[in-house]
């Protein structure tokens, strides 16, 4: 919680911002408290004054800063000028995205907002400088390369398997996994020629879900059909 006695004359004042984004890693601390040493360790050799450390735990990086429960936080300090420097481990911990970072930043800087990200390869970083801005936008381009090429592969290397027959990652309708190949799973194969059958014939996603589910015909994970398990499977199976 961010103590409201320490807000005044906020120049030195700085919030800690740390997140994991798996439950074990929450579970276990580890993560949170080495981050939260560190990024203590860094606020005290800057002379700045810690008004709050806020762990994140169990949280995607995906979720924008602003819908997380600690990262609301984080915004609401900035905004209400309860501080003027936000620190975190990587630009990864605050951002979803190149596009993220440099909007919110950009706007923190128009504020006086400095943000501080202490493990930058082996540097840290202070927006609180021409020279620091120069390099999130440099880095948060390269950050958002390296997702995008990655996203390209993994896309590629799954074409590469649905062409060839080899299993992947979930199982799609249709099909049964064995070993390292997909058969077809007679059984679903005819579902998926009715479901075909049906939507050719104008039935809505919702109209065929129901009718599925009133047949007591089972998914993958024998769960109740929906629109939008209809949809997938008509766009994913083999």
């Amino acid at each position: 919680m961010i103590r409201k006695g320490t807000m005044e004359n906020g120049e030195k004042k700085a919030i800690l911002y740390i997140r994991v984004s798996t439950a074990d890693q929450a579970e276990h601390g580890v993560s949170l408290d080495a981050q939260a040493k560190r990024l203590s360790a860094y606020a005290v050799a800057c002379g700045l004054e810690i008004a709050a450390i806020l762990r994140e735990e169990a949280i995607s990086g995906t979720v924008p800063l602003a819908d997380r429960p600690e990262g609301r936080k984080v915004v609401q300090a900035v905004s209400s000028g309860q501080v003027r420097h936000v620190i975190a481990l990587k630009l990864d911990r605050l951002f979803r995205s190149a596009v993220d970072a440099l909007a919110t930043t950009a706007e923190w800087d128009k504020k006086g907002i400095a943000l501080h990200l202490v493990d930058m390869g082996g540097q840290s970083l202070n927006t609180g400088s021409a020279m620091g801005r120069m390099m999130l936008t440099m880095m948060a381009g390269f950050a958002q390369f390296e997702r995008d090429l990655t996203a390209e592969r993994t896309t590629a290397a799954l074409a590469h398997k649905k062409a060839t027959g080899a299993a992947y990652s979930p199982t799609p309708y249709g099909k049964t996994r064995k070993g390292d190949s997909l058969i077809d799973n007679h059984e679903e194969q005819g579902v998926l020629s009715t479901i075909r059958g049906w939507r050719e014939k104008g039935f809505s996603l919702r109209g065929i879900a129901e009718r599925l589910n009133g047949e007591g015909v089972a998914t993958k994970q024998g769960r109740t059909w929906h629109a939008s398990t209809v949809r997938y499977i008509l766009e994913h199976s083999m």
